[in-house]
């Protein structure tokens, strides 16, 4: 049973999340961004070198808490990595409230009452919600939850098959970092800059592996897996960001949608390429997208496991031929 403790390790946090969703409270990842806030305030210069520095220092030291923790759980024996790994994958996964916030933005849209829509969409994303009217943010939300599917749940389980804890506790970091100052805001466009590059190179495999799960969980949502992958291929690249242009393109497709145009944030308008060819998403969409993203999800879960049981096997074949 214990001969893969990674890969049920896994399987175990994505259950946990699925059953119980985030804490409300004393949640890890919370925790550890109140601690980026301090370093921040520390470190803060308006240059790429101090950017760096708050970067390594945050990533590096929550890496170092993984090896560390994995080491002595492989001492203490299988069912401790099991648990670390469990534990782990929990904490740092978010697809179940991002399902559920999804879900909820939704019925605010249905009762037209587009002040809770509002104020539950910075729970989502970073755009600016005052000036948006139903349509507005119902496209928002879609976006935030395609792209949010690769970074709050794919790229959590793929770093986790890869490299462990370690994986794991240094990708939801460096996730963190990005959604805390990877703004090209004036504030942030240089010191931010390190966190936003980080976070663009561990995300290029999850970002893939969110788009062929996509394409393959469209018909879950009677949407066409080869419109969403021709989606994918003629889209994605037109988007500022190299990765969640790959989730948001392929969900257009799968969804029958088009997304994209004027964005707008606190600290500024950027008009985005149309990801798509469909209509403009609405709150029956918005259900739509939380369904394919939890198929995604799971889609994602398996391939991790059955990633992290090839790396386990060959690892071991490795060591006989020692």
């Amino acid at each position: 049973m214990w001969t893969h403790p990674r890969a049920i390790g896994l399987l175990v946090g994505y259950g946990l999340d699925r059953v119980f969703a985030d804490p409300r409270r004393w949640h890890p990842v919370a925790g550890f961004g109140t601690t980026a806030l301090r370093v921040e305030r520390a470190l803060y210069r308006d240059s790429r070198a101090s950017g760096v520095v708050h970067a390594a220092a945050l990533i590096g030291s929550m890496t170092a808490l993984g090896v560390a923790s994995s080491r002595v759980a492989a001492r203490v024996g299988a069912p401790a990595e099991v648990a670390l790994v469990a534990a782990a994958t929990w904490a740092a996964l978010g697809g179940t409230s991002l399902s559920k916030v999804g879900r909820q933005m939704a019925d605010h849209l249905d009762n037209d009452d587009l002040e809770s829509a509002r104020a539950l969409l910075p729970s989502l994303c970073g755009r600016d919600p005052e000036p948006l009217d139903s349509d507005g943010l119902a496209r928002a939300a879609l976006e935030s939850i395609a792209e949010n599917t690769s970074d709050a749940t794919v790229g959590v389980l793929v770093w986790g098959a890869l490299a462990g804890v370690p994986g794991i506790l240094a990708y939801r970091a460096s996730n963190t970092l990005d959604a805390m100052v990877g703004y090209r805001s004036p504030k942030y466009l240089r010191f931010g800059w390190a966190a936003a590059r980080i976070d663009d190179v561990l995300n290029l495999l999850p970002a893939r592996v969110t788009g062929v799960a996509t394409v393959v969980a469209a018909p879950s949502v009677q949407g066409s897996p080869a419109r969403a992958l021709k989606m994918w291929r003629r889209d994605a690249a037109q988007h500022p960001s190299p990765n969640a242009g790959v989730a948001e393109a392929s969900a257009a497709g799968a969804l029958g949608l088009q997304l994209g145009g004027r964005t707008q944030y606190r600290h500024g308008v950027e008009i985005r390429p149309t990801l798509g060819d469909g209509h403009a998403p609405t709150a029956r969409d918005l259900r739509r997208s939380v369904a394919l993203s939890s198929r995604v999800q799971e889609l994602s879960a398996v391939a991790s496991a059955i990633l992290s049981v090839a790396i386990g096997q060959a690892r071991i074949r490795r060591r006989r031929l020692a």
